[in-house]
Formats: C-alpha cells, sequence, structure tokens
C-alpha cells in the first residue's frame, strides 16, 4: 500500500508543518501579549479583561504544550519502528551470513576492522590523556 520511505517523508514533512504552525502561534502570542501589556501601561482595558487575556493566553500554551507532546510520542514512535526495521535488517543479514559462507567471512573481517579501530582509538585517547596529566603535573 505505502512504501516505508514514503509513509516516513510524509512523517517528516508533517512533522515540519506542525513545528511551522506552532512557530507562527509564538509570534502571534508574542504580538498579543506586548499588546495587553501596553493596554495596561496606558489604562486602556480593566483588570478583569487583562485577566482575561492571560487566561487565554495561558490556554493557549498550554495547547501548544500538549502539541509538543503529541510531537515527541510520534518521534517516540517513529524511533521505536525504526528500531525494530533494524533489527529485522540485522536478523535477516545474520540468516545470509550463516547461508553463504562467503558473506559470513566478510562480516567478520568487518567486525575485526571495527574492534581493532576501537582498541586503537582507545589507546590514542588514553596516551592523549596521560600526557595531558604529565603536562599539568609539571606545570
Amino acid at each position: 500500500m505505502f512504501n516505508i520511505n514514503e509513509l516516513q517523508e510524509f512523517n517528516r514533512l508533517r512533522s515540519s508543518l506542525r513545528a511551522k504552525k506552532e512557530h507562527a502561534s509564538l509570534l502571534e502570542d508574542f504580538r498579543e501579549f506586548d499588546r495587553t501589556r501596553l493596554d495596561l501601561e496606558e489604562g486602556g482595558g480593566s483588570y478583569e479583561q487583562a485577566l482575561l487575556k492571560e487566561r487565554a493566553s495561558l490556554s493557549r500554551s498550554s495547547g501548544q504544550t500538549d502539541n509538543v507532546i503529541s510531537q515527541a510520542q510520534e518521534t517516540l514512535r517513529t524511533l521505536v519502528f525504526q528500531r525494530s526495521t533494524f533489527g529485522g535488517i540485522n536478523s535477516k543479514l545474520s540468516n545470509v551470513s550463516s547461508r553463504l559462507p562467503t558473506v559470513n567471512h566478510i562480516l567478520s573481517a568487518i567486525k575485526k576492522k571495527k574492534s581493532m579501530d576501537t582498541i586503537i582509538l582507545s589507546l590514542v585517547a588514553s596516551v592523549c590523556t596521560f600526557l595531558i596529566l604529565i603536562y599539568w603535573w609539571t606545570k
């Protein structure tokens, strides 16, 4: 029905649209807050009107907070979906590597190279830390 890439693109565009709407709404709220403050400073409105405007502003802020929370939940669902997709890819790769010895050999060589790179990077970081400590103590 839908391709995974199309679904991800749709979700990305929807999130972008939500963010733009929230940004525009925040700017409008800021302008309204300035107008309310100006009315109070000039004495153009009553205290009750200012409280009503403040309540409306808080209500909009609460709605925007709900939007941000729903967007974060959508992001979490997308990340969980991606994790399951990558887990499926990993299991398929393991299945292929067990069936084809050449692929298994290549994958084991990649793993060895990765572990060797990790060891070398760790050694370089520890030597640099050691040299920094010696410099700091001699200073």
